[in-house]
């Protein structure tokens, strides 16, 4: 044991710790070796598995194969600061003022990353569970995810590493501390369509095939119809047509080519694979209609999920109230997070921070909402393996 933990681990200190490391994706920084060197310290086996250059942590106190084992999940990498001389005090500073933690990381996710392996190792120290206690690390959340936590669970499946249950300390929470978890996530889809004519003289529009007026009766026929009202866990799936484009500058040419982005964020009425269908479909009819082919290339970045309120949702929820006074609201709502990947290993909810500085120029967070959620998060391990 080392001497900073004969005492019980400081997460302000140690987030602090972790904000100067300068860990922007795909940077490690030494984020992940200061918390492999404090888990170690305390007992966990650690295990850097980085993949394709993306750095990833993977720590475990207990037995491989236990009967249960409780899963943190979170990530080390942050977004880029932007314009530095905009920030009111250094980004990779760590400043701790009148109560206030700043720097890129501070929200997003260095603090919750830093308060559950605070609470983890606490625990493990002052109440060896029975069972395992998991810290799933990644470097590669805010980049393009494909080497950070799916690099960590393929890894974990090779080795035969399972966790019962996971959370994911992504910053959940509204205005006030617990005042929200999520329980899912809707999925995200990005749909690039390509409309292919005949160019031509504007004044001789018959012999051409406009691409653009193929295209604008296509997109308006997919928003014209909303695609759900909604679920029992869910909001409406939106549809979003976020991009237009020709290239033409000529204003009496018909262009040959046209090109929309649409990016449609969905509920559990959905999935990729059957919206893709309709997209693909409601192209085909126009491509009848006008002679204008059409190719639709998609990118998902992740299906829905619902975790369904049961045992799991209750005990966090219940440790967040007994902690904080709050009722957290069970809350599908956002974008996506790496519980898209956790999700398809175990059941997996997320609680963190108030996110309201996330990814913005002065990116801080009151060092008591730290040691709110290192207070949460041991509430949660001492309720799970009582």
């Amino acid at each position: 044991m080392t001497a900073a933990q004969t005492s019980p681990v400081d997460p302000v200190r140690l987030a602090a710790d972790l904000i100067r490391c300068p860990s922007v994706t795909p940077e490690e920084g030494g984020a992940l070796r200061l918390l492999d060197e404090l888990l170690s310290g305390a007992g966990f086996e650690c295990h850097r598995v980085d993949r394709r250059g993306t750095p990833n942590l993977f720590a475990r106190w207990g037995r491989a194969g236990a009967n249960r084992t409780f899963g943190f999940n979170g990530h080390t990498d942050v977004v880029p600061v932007g314009d530095s001389a905009a920030w009111s005090r250094d980004p990779f500073g760590g400043e701790i003022v009148d109560g206030v933690l700043w720097g890129r990381g501070a929200t997003d996710m260095k603090s919750g990353v830093a308060a559950f392996a605070a609470a983890a190792v606490d625990f493990v120290l002052a109440t060896p569970p029975d069972g395992a206690i998991i810290l799933a690390i990644t470097g590669d959340e805010e980049g393009p995810g494909t080497d950070g936590t799916v690099a960590l669970l393929d890894w974990m499946r090779a080795q035969g590493e399972t966790m019962s249950v996971c959370l994911v300390g992504e910053p959940t929470s509204l205005e006030t501390m617990g005042d929200m978890m999520k329980i899912g996530r809707r999925g995200s889809m990005t749909a690039t369509i390509e409309a292919q004519g005949v160019q031509g003289h504007s004044a001789y529009p018959h012999r051409a095939k406009n691409p653009l007026h193929a295209l604008v009766r296509y997109l308006d026929g997919l928003i014209a119809t909303p695609l759900d009202e909604g679920t029992a866990h869910f909001d409406a799936s939106t549809l979003a047509v976020t991009s237009v484009d020709t290239g033409n500058t000529a204003s009496n040419v018909i262009p040959a080519r046209a090109r929309a982005v649409v990016n449609i964020r969905f509920n559990d009425a959905h999935s990729s694979q059957g919206l893709t269908e309709r997209l693909r479909h409601d192209a085909a009819q126009i491509e009848t209609e006008t002679g204008v082919r059409f190719q639709i290339a998609v990118q998902v970045s992740g299906e829905s999920f619902l975790t369904p309120p049961g045992d799991f949702v209750s005990l966090v929820a219940g440790a967040v109230g007994a902690t904080t006074g709050a009722r957290p609201v069970l809350s599908t709502s956002g974008g996506t997070s790496d519980a898209r990947f956790v999700k398809d290993h175990c059941p997996v909810v997320e609680f963190g921070l108030v996110g309201r500085t996330m990814h913005q120029v002065d990116e801080r967070v009151e060092t008591s909402q730290i040691e709110a959620l290192k207070a949460v998060y041991a509430r949660i391990l001492a309720d799970y393996f009582a």
